[in-house]
């Protein structure tokens, strides 16, 4: 009679090697889950008025974080904005050391835990910026105006930048200087037809009609420039000559009441004195 066989006992190595597959084949499935759960940014843009800076990206974390890196163009990298869930960066500090250089930013992406992670992380690169040609300007303000006559007088205000030089602040005219200019749009109040005058200074004095109210607004320009080459314009302010005109003729006119009033109290003092004279003069007592 055949002897049947009886069943196999599993050699150990095999075993071994089956466990050290499923080992790998498990730690790759979570090597590859926590890959998928830092996302990449995307969509850096910088934004920037008056040199104020500020980088911005996409997306809102879930489970992660991010650090930003800037640098001058061949310069060494600086870290800021250690480990932040927001999706932006105000970069300002360290743009307005040189506001004529070329900067790069970079974002990074860490899993939550940040601290312990010693992995490689990922990161994007923005776009390159130059404050100097990019950043944009910011709605100018109008510090004074005044009509007399046929000549209008407007004075703009220069902002004010966070570029500093000495410890001092300076102005988008301390930065830009000849560069810098401003357009004037002007326009008689009762019209719609606009006029427009030009100056490399902060300072307008133009020719208008005597009589007549202007009104008008100003915007800053940069004609060098390829990009950003104008401000948004000014709120509008307007001179009013009717009413300087109703205040004299008011004036006047309460000049006039005024000396009415003291010429008719005069008169009644004087007809006062000099019905008691005439009085004296018919009593019974000068009679006698």
């Amino acid at each position: 009679m055949e002897t049947l066989p009886g069943p196999r006992t599993p050699c150990l190595e095999d075993t071994v090697a089956r466990m050290l597959l499923l080992g790998l084949v498990l730690l790759q499935v979570t090597g590859a889950s926590g890959i998928t759960d830092v996302v990449a940014a995307y969509n850096l843009t910088w934004k920037s008025t008056n040199f104020k800076t500020i980088l911005e990206w996409e997306p809102k974390p879930i489970n992660h974080v991010y650090t930003v890196q800037i640098s001058p163009r061949l310069g060494n990298w600086k870290s800021k904005c250690f480990y932040t869930t927001d999706t932006e960066c105000d970069l300002t500090d360290e743009i307005v050391n040189n506001v004529n250089q070329t900067y790069l930013a970079r974002v990074f992406s860490y899993p939550a835990d940040a601290t312990d992670y010693a992995g490689e992380p990922h990161f994007t690169n923005s776009p390159e910026f130059t404050p100097y040609l990019e950043t944009k300007l910011g709605q100018p303000m109008i510090q004074s105006y005044k009509q007399v006559g046929t000549k209008l007088n407007v004075t703009v205000q220069d902002a004010r930048t966070l570029v500093r030089m000495n410890g001092t602040f300076l102005s988008l005219r301390d930065v830009f200087g000849k560069d810098l200019s401003y357009t004037l749009y002007y326009w008689k109040a009762s019209s719609t037809g606009k006029k427009t005058a030009k100056t490399n200074t902060n300072e307008f004095l133009i020719d208008v009609d005597k009589g007549e109210s202007y009104c008008f607004n100003v915007q800053a320009v940069i004609p060098s420039r390829k990009v950003n080459q104008k401000s948004p314009e000014s709120l509008i302010e307007c001179t009013s000559q009717e009413k300087e005109m109703f205040l004299v003729i008011g004036m006047v006119v309460l000049a006039v009441i005024i000396l009415t009033i003291i010429l008719g109290v005069a008169l009644y003092k004087c007809r006062k004195v000099r019905r008691g004279q005439g009085w004296k003069e018919g009593s019974p007592l000068n009679a006698a």
